[in-house]
C-alpha cells in the first residue's frame, strides 16, 4: 500500500520526512537506528543499516539426491544467500558427495561445517571483487572460442579438441551462475548496484546478454558432441561452407557484444543494427548449405544439418544481444 508524506524544513535548511511506523517496526528501525540512502535517477532508496549484511538461508534437503540436490544448492546460491545451511534428519554419504561437487562447480563457495544432520556452505567471494562486466566479458571469450574450436574439431576430426570444448561448458555455466547471482542481488538491494558501479537497468542488460552467451556455449558443446561421430574427412565444399557460416555467426555475436559495451549511444545503435541485419543473411546462408548436404550420405547429412542449425541459432542469439544493446542505447524515459 502506497503511503505519502510531506517534506518539511527544519532548522531553516534541512529537509525532513517521516517514515511509516509499520515499515520501521518490521525492519527493526527505531530511534537512533542508522539508515542508508541510495540515489538512482529521480528516485531515492532507503534501507536499514545492519552490522552484518551477509544473508543466511536454510534448506531441508530431505531425500533430494543427484541432479535435484545440485539444482537445490545452485538455486540457493543464485538467490543470493551468503551462508547456506543444508539440513536433513541424516545426511547420507552420497548427499555429502553431491553437495561437495555442487559447491566446487560454483564460484566462491566452500563447505564451512559438516555435522550428522547439517552441511553449512559459505560464499567466500568478497562482493567488492565481483564485476558483472568482467564476468560477461569472460563468458563472451569462452563461448566464442568454444564455437570456433567445435567447428575446427569437426573439420579436423580432432576428438581431443572436441572433448576439451565439452569440458569448457562448465566454465561458462559457472560464470552464468555468478552473473545471475549478481543480478538478483541488485534487484534485492540498491547497495549491491552501488557497489558494482552499474545501474540496475544496465545490470539487467548484461544478464540478458549472458543468457544468450550461455546458449551459444550450449550449441558449441552440441557441435563438439556431433564431431565425435565423424571419422572420415568432410568434402572440401562442405568444409568451406561451414567455415564461412561459423565466421558469419561469430561476427554477429562479436559486433552485438561490442555494441552492448559501448557508452556512445549513436555508435552502439549503429553496430547493433548492423548485427541484427546480418542475421537475415546468415539464415539464407544456412539454407544454401542444407541444399549442399543433400548429396551426402543421409546419416552424415543429418548430423551436419544439426551443426548448421546450431551455428544458425548461435547467430540468432547474437541478434538477441543486439536487441538488448539497442534497448540499452535508447533514451531513458
Amino acid at each position: 500500500m502506497v503511503e505519502t508524506r510531506k517534506v518539511q524544513v527544519t532548522g531553516g535548511s534541512t529537509y525532513t520526512v517521516s517514515i511509516p511506523k509499520d515499515w520501521a517496526t518490521e525492519n527493526g528501525v527505531s530511534a537512533g537506528s542508522e539508515v542508508a540512502f541510495y540515489p538512482e535517477g529521480d528516485s531515492l532508496f532507503m534501507t536499514p543499516r545492519t552490522g552484518d549484511d551477509r544473508t543466511e538461508g536454510t534448506l531441508d534437503i530431505g531425500d533430494l539426491a543427484g541432479e535435484e540436490l545440485v539444482r537445490a544448492v545452485m538455486t540457493m546460491y543464485v538467490s543470493g544467500f551468503d551462508i547456506i545451511g543444508l539440513e536433513s534428519g541424516r545426511i547420507t554419504t552420497d548427499q555429502r558427495r553431491t553437495i561437495r561437487q555442487a559447491t566446487q562447480s560454483l564460484v566462491g563457495l566452500e563447505v564451512l561445517e559438516e555435522t550428522r544432520d547439517k552441511v553449512v556452505i559459505r560464499d567466500l567471494l568478497d562482493s567488492s571483487e565481483l564485476s558483472i562486466n568482467n564476468a560477461v566479458t569472460r563468458m563472451r571469450l569462452i563461448a566464442l572460442s568454444m564455437l570456433e574450436d567445435a567447428v575446427t574439431a569437426l573439420i579436423d576430426l580432432d576428438d581431443d579438441l572436441a572433448r576439451d570444448v565439452i569440458q569448457r561448458d562448465d566454465d561458462v555455466d559457472r560464470l552464468w551462475m555468478v552473473v545471475s547471482r549478481i543480478f538478483r542481488a541488485t534487484l534485492r538491494s540498491p547497495r549491491a548496484a552501488e557497489e558494482l558501479g552499474v545501474s540496475r537497468e544496465v545490470c539487467f542488460d548484461y544478464q540478458s546478454a549472458a543468457r544468450q552467451l550461455e546458449r551459444v556455449a550450449d550449441h558449441a558443446t552440441k557441435i563438439a558432441h556431433l564431431a565425435l561421430n565423424f571419422d572420415e574427412p568432410l568434402p572440401d565444399d562442405v568444409i568451406e561452407a561451414l567455415d564461412g557460416l561459423h565466421d558469419d555467426a561469430a561476427e554477429v555475436i562479436d559486433v552485438a557484444m561490442d555494441a552492448l559495451f559501448l557508452d556512445d549511444s549513436e555508435e552502439a545503435t549503429r553496430q547493433a543494427n548492423e548485427a541484427r541485419e546480418s542475421v537475415q543473411g546468415i539464415d539464407s546462408h544456412a539454407r544454401s548449405i542444407d541444399e549442399l548436404l543433400r548429396d551426402l550420405d543421409p546419416t552424415r547429412a543429418q548430423l551436419l544439418g544439426l551443426v548448421v542449425d546450431s551455428l544458425s541459432r548461435s547467430a540468432d542469439y547474437g541478434g538477441n544481444i543486439a536487441e538488448t544493446a539497442l534497448q540499452k542505447a535508447a533514451p531513458t524515459p
